[in-house]
This record gives structure tokens, C-alpha cells and sequence, in this order.
């Protein structure tokens, strides 16, 4: 199948209420394309300098998406990626939310406000960023702390909490891991806090979305299904 069918096939397996971010790593910008004609709203990039390239690729084609950070963000990176991302889903601590709160009026309209979503590495592996259970005493307090913390912030709102998992080649192993992240986000929303509009959970990729969506992910992060193994 093509690109096109894909995606088609795939937006037709989820939930209408379930947004699609199209992981393009390594992706070429006519891939991108082919996905974006095909009906595609949200593409994501690991790499500042790789969605640099696509977006300018694309020309006013890239307008017509949503670009999401889905990789580690480096505070050295965070102004250039400001020029493409019109969603950073990983904010691993409340100083680089800071770090990114100082910079957005200069990178964008001084009223503008960027979405975020904080990072939550819910296996604790070493190999990932995000906010890990394994470094606190009471990660979930941690974690609300972090939340409160950003309220103050005039440039950046929290909208949603994003995870991956640990490595794993059953998508049922990763069950519990989704299901803990989803009471964490429906927490957050109960704590009604000024300045936090948490819309989106960001749970499963291509091998584990479908488990991911059982467990409460209005938002997936896929790339091998529409776009095929990587060369």
C-alpha cells in the first residue's frame, strides 16, 4: 500500500476523537507530503534540524499541519525550534518550561501562548528523558508539584502529558504503564488549576497504539504504519 492508503486505513481503525501524529523521523519531505495530501493534521519530528529542513521542504504546504517536538528538546535547540513547533510534548522538568516560557515572545508573537506537554518516562528507563518514578520519593506528588509550578508561567500552558513506555515486543506489557499515566492525567484535570487545559494524553505508537487507546490515549504517535519500515 501506499503512504496515502495508510493513513486512510489507519484513521478509519481509531476513534474519531483520537488525533494522529505522524512520526516523520528520517521521513523525506515528499513522504510528508504524500501524507499531508492524504488527509494527515499532525506531523511530528525528533530532531530540531530534521524539521527545519521539512518544513522549509514543504513551503506553505507545512502551514497546512500542526508540528510537534516528540524528541528530547536541548535548551541550545529550544529558540530554533520555536520557528517550527507549534507543540513541544517534551517538557521533562518545570526549568525547561521555564527555559522555553522566556523565549517564546521573542520567537513568536509576544502574546503568543505554545502548548506543552510534560514528558512522563513511566518505566524509569535510563535511556530515556521525562520525568521518572524512580527518581522520587512520591512521583505522582513530583509530578503535581511540576504542574502547580507552571501556572505561573505566561507562554507556555500545559495541555496534555505525553509517554512512551518501556521497551517491550508485547503491547500488552505495556497495559499498566499507560493505565498509571492516564490516572495521572485525569488527576491533573481534577485539580482545576488556572492556566493548565489538559486536552491531551499522548500514549502508543505504531506496535502499541491500539492498547494505548483502550487505556484512555486521545492522542498517538505513529509512524511505521503510514510510512513503512525506515531504509
Amino acid at each position: 500500500m501506499s503512504i496515502a492508503e495508510r493513513y486512510t486505513h489507519l484513521k478509519q481503525s481509531v476513534p474519531p476523537q483520537v488525533t494522529i501524529v505522524l512520526a516523520a523521523k528520517t521521513r523525506s519531505p515528499e513522504e510528508i507530503e504524500e501524507a499531508i495530501d492524504a488527509g494527515a493534521t499532525d506531523i511530528g519530528e525528533n530532531y530540531v534540524q530534521e524539521a527545519e529542513a521539512a518544513h522549509s521542504a514543504l513551503g506553505d504546504k507545512a502551514g497546512q499541519v500542526n508540528w510537534h517536538m516528540i524528541g528530547h528538546l536541548q535548551k541550545n535547540k529550544i529558540n530554533k525550534a520555536l520557528q517550527v513547533f507549534d507543540v513541544i510534548q517534551t517538557v521533562e522538568s518545570l526549568k525547561k518550561a521555564g527555559d522555553i516560557d522566556k523565549r517564546v515572545p521573542a520567537a513568536k508573537d509576544g502574546a503568543h501562548v505554545l502548548p506543552v506537554y510534560l514528558e512522563v518516562n513511566i518505566g524509569g528507563e535510563e535511556t530515556k528523558t521525562g520525568i521518572s518514578p524512580g527518581d522520587y520519593d512520591d512521583f505522582e506528588q513530583h509530578l503535581i508539584n511540576v504542574v502547580r509550578g507552571m501556572t505561573r508561567f505566561e507562554h507556555v500552558r500545559l495541555e496534555g502529558l505525553m509517554t512512551m513506555g518501556p521497551l517491550t515486543s508485547d503491547p500488552e506489557g505495556l497495559r499498566p504503564y499507560f493505565r498509571r499515566v492516564r490516572e495521572m492525567f485525569d488527576r491533573i484535570i481534577d485539580l482545576g488549576l488556572p492556566h493548565v487545559n489538559m486536552k491531551h494524553l499522548s500514549m502508543g505508537m505504531t506496535h502499541s497504539y491500539q492498547v494505548a487507546i483502550e487505556e484512555g490515549a486521545n492522542m498517538i504517535r505513529v509512524g511505521t504504519a503510514v510510512f513503512g519500515e525506515r531504509k
